[in-house]
């Protein structure tokens, strides 16, 4: 039972990372397509264009320093698999070629509910 409330925290703190990301992002202009979108190759958190770019970002959501900076938490092999899950993505959508960027989205919340978001493009 414990387990389960844990993880149901850690969910919702990264769903709340992602909703803010993606309020960001919408305002830089860019256009969210999809989100939480999976395959067989793994999942992508956020699918945006931005003009004729397709942007698939990795969001990291932590709710302090205690556990180190989100973005420790993506390693090459991390950035391989989003490009590999990019492309079946623009496949899945019937999109033909189109430069792909990966950014990476970093989310730290403070103990007074305040967050503090980092935006790494081309990660």
């Amino acid at each position: 039972m414990a387990r389960a409330l844990v993880e149901t925290r850690q969910q919702e703190l990264g769903r709340q990372g992602e909703d803010l990301a993606c309020r960001y992002l919408e305002g830089q202009g860019l256009v969210v397509l999809s989100r939480n979108w999976k395959c067989r190759d793994g999942e992508l958190d956020v699918v945006a264009v931005e003009g004729d770019r397709l942007v698939v970002c990795e969001v990291k959501t932590r709710s302090g320093p205690r556990w180190g900076r989100p973005d420790e938490a993506v390693d090459e092999d991390k950035l391989s698999r989003l490009r590999r899950t990019a492309l079946r993505w623009l496949a899945a959508h019937g999109v033909g070629w189109c430069e792909v960027r990966v950014d990476l989205i970093s989310v730290t919340w403070s103990g007074e509910g305040e967050a503090r978001l980092h935006h790494l493009r081309g990660a």
